[in-house]
């Protein structure tokens, strides 16, 4: 409580200066479209607020190492943005992004966030946190040194994977999951400590990845979200005012943002074959046995999900 007091004590000062100085932790580069967009997003807060809320973004995770959504309910940083299914502490509902193949396509995936919106943004309120905007990640695929043409050529890989879900669908389907920090990944697949990575198309290319593997086949896993949020108290200790404006810049950078994530994919997807890599559709067999795995997934998932859950997928599958 006293830790508390003095962060709204200290933020009550901050409101008698102008600017207000919001910082936002970035945990990708600053060229990944990610960073990019929460750059412009700042930029936009800037301009409507008239200048009053300055929000200075830091890429490459430097303001947090460990979990953000620790460090923003705690006010170590005002803002962050996250990879909601990796996030600790999300939940089942942080993982909804992030079932194997629920989404077929941007249309599904942005129909899923938005049934799935108040799920995230009470998950986020127990975090004493409030989410700006959301946006999807290009389609997952998975990086090997082979093709992948059924199951059985899963028996050797060894594949890093981005949360749980995406670690039990590898094994499940009769491959070995690899948990690593995304910058150990380059060094790992050099050594053999992995020889597969499951993520996007702009990960990849961020990656370089045409260095260590040959192949992309682009079974479009899933779609997870990445999200900008901000500590509510921070957010209560802005005018109504400055809420508006933020909350205005926000709806405009989460339309261009899912825009620029299906522009990023196809730009990404050139990148690699350009440098080398073959990337290749999901062969009909391989198709198949991936969608039964999916299938057991999502009914093991469900079956120990509150009644709020549920009712996301009876409604997303419903229309």
């Amino acid at each position: 409580m006293l830790k508390k007091a003095l962060l709204l004590a200290s933020l009550g000062v901050a409101l008698l200066a102008n600017p207000i100085k919001l910082d936002l932790n970035a945990i990708y580069g600053a060229s990944n479209f990610h960073t990019i967009g929460a750059q412009k997003y700042a930029d936009l807060v800037k301009e409507y607020t008239g200048g009053s809320v300055n929000i200075v973004v830091h890429p490459g995770a430097s303001l947090v190492k460990g979990n953000p959504l620790q460090a923003v309910r705690n006010g170590t940083v005002a803002m962050t943005d996250i990879f909601v299914p990796f996030t600790a502490g999300g939940g089942k509902s942080f993982g909804l992004s992030a079932l194997p193949f629920i989404a077929q396509s941007y249309e599904d995936a942005y129909r899923l966030y938005q049934i799935s919106k108040p799920a995230y943004e009470a998950t986020a309120a127990q975090w004493n946190q409030k989410i700006l905007y959301m946006v999807a990640w290009p389609p997952s695929g998975i990086y090997t040194m082979h093709p992948l043409n059924s199951t059985a050529d899963f028996r050797t890989v060894k594949a890093r994977t981005y949360d749980r879900n995406s670690a039990t669908f590898v094994s499940m389907v009769g491959g070995n999951a690899v948990a690593l920090p995304w910058g150990e990944v380059y060094t790992a697949l050099q050594t053999g400590m992995v020889n597969s990575v499951l993520t996007s198309s702009a990960s990849g290319k961020d990656g370089n990845f045409w260095e260590v593997l040959k192949h992309f086949t682009k079974i479009s896993y899933a779609y997870p979200l990445q999200a900008v949020t901000i500590n509510l108290d921070y957010w209560k200790s802005l005018s109504k005012a400055q809420q508006e404006a933020m909350l205005k810049a926000a709806q405009e950078m989460e339309v261009a943002q899912w825009e620029a994530s299906k522009q990023e994919d196809a730009i990404a997807l050139k990148m690699l074959i350009d440098n080398g890599m073959r990337v290749s559709e999901t062969s009909e067999t391989l198709r198949g046995q991936l969608d039964e795995v999916a299938k057991k997934m999502l009914e093991e998932y469900l079956s120990d999900a509150e009644p709020a859950i549920k009712a996301i997928f009876t409604e997303y599958y419903a229309r």
